[in-house]
């Protein structure tokens, strides 16, 4: 997760770029604040994603194939056992 000291900086950047414009040295801070947010955004997201089971309504385990597998390599959900 991005610190709130950087999020804010994101926020105040994007404030100053429509009201008066970025020096070149900001829009560089900016890309760099952005590209980190969006590496923490997704690997939380990914994180969230990967840990997920799917169930339908009458409980049997409908998670794709392809997550189980990842699952399974993490260890996640008793992918490893047997059942």
């Amino acid at each position: 997760m991005l610190s709130p000291e950087k999020i804010e900086r994101i926020n105040q950047l994007a404030k100053k770029k429509k009201a008066e414009g970025l020096t070149p040295a900001e829009v560089k801070e900016q890309k760099e604040l952005r590209e980190a947010y969006l590496t923490a955004f997704r690997s939380g997201m990914r994180h969230h994603i990967e840990g997920m089971k799917v169930v339908d309504p009458d409980g049997n385990d409908v998670t794709p194939d392809k997550l189980k597998e990842i699952q399974k390599k993490k260890g996640l959900h008793d992918r490893n056992s047997k059942f």
